[in-house]
């Protein structure tokens, strides 16, 4: 399980909302407790995919846009990975958009996750946020869905 404040979803929401017809992303801080992880912080990030962040990526998906691919530039994740250890915290997620599709993960987005994180995926259908669901893997590599507890901050 993981647990969000209504504002921590409203952030991701917003996000999704302010990058359509393109995909957002983001880092979810946080810590893990007896009753899940518990949510901190949301950080949104900017969607860094291009041509140079595709040729990082082995598939047939490499060459399509921002609309259908997201990635977190390294440089972000290790400056907020730092940060969040100064204030004891963690990145316990990532967050990101599906433009016009459902909340669903894809077969990229399979590969190229991490076990241990929580992957929040908000559908948006012309342009406004909808269905937001969780994911995480387990140990044969394939996403569960994960539920979500709204806390009250």
């Amino acid at each position: 399980m993981i647990r969000f404040s209504q504002e921590h979803l409203q952030t991701i929401c917003t996000h999704a909302e302010s990058t359509y017809p393109e995909e957002c992303c983001g880092i979810i801080l946080g810590y893990l407790a007896n009753e899940g992880k518990i949510v901190v912080e949301v950080i949104p990030t900017e969607n860094a995919w291009n041509t140079e962040a595709a040729a990082e990526f082995a598939g047939e998906r490499t060459a399509e846009s921002k609309k259908r691919q997201y990635t977190i530039a390294p440089e972000v994740m290790l400056k907020t990975q730092r940060e969040a250890r100064n204030i004891s915290l963690n990145i316990i997620g990532i967050f990101h958009s599906h433009p016009d599709h459902p909340a669903i993960p894809s077969e990229c987005d399979r590969l190229y996750a991490w076990q241990g994180y929580s992957y929040i995926i908000v559908s948006v259908k012309n342009g406004k946020a909808g269905e937001l669901q969780s994911w995480s893997l387990d140990d044969t590599h394939h996403f569960q869905a994960e539920p979500i507890e709204n806390i009250i901050s």
